[in-house]
């Protein structure tokens, strides 16, 4: 076992995590920053989002979501012109025959 082990107080690593992921750094640029190994904070970012996503649009913000939920509603409706396309194809090449 290493002797430097367990040697990051929770503050630190709250605050190496939250310059990744609020500041929407680099795990490789923070570590070097720090002085950390990059692996060692890439495991404390992992931990830190497993404990705190509660859901996968939690990471969305408002715009986003209002985003997603517009370009849902154009592939339904693209969906239905798709079906409705199909429907008045396979007629018209029935009627033809």
């Amino acid at each position: 076992m290493s002797k430097n082990r367990g040697r990051f107080t929770p503050e630190f690593r709250a605050a190496a995590v939250h310059e990744v992921i609020g500041n929407s750094r680099s795990i490789a640029d923070v570590a070097r920053q720090h002085g950390i190994v990059a692996q060692t904070l890439g495991n404390w970012v992992t931990a830190y989002r497993e404990a705190h996503v509660s859901g996968p649009e939690s990471e969305l913000t408002a715009s986003e979501r209002a985003k997603m939920k517009e370009l849902e509603r154009q592939v339904r409706e693209l969906q239905m012109e798709n079906d409705f396309l199909g429907k008045s194809v396979a007629f018209f090449a029935k009627k033809h025959r």
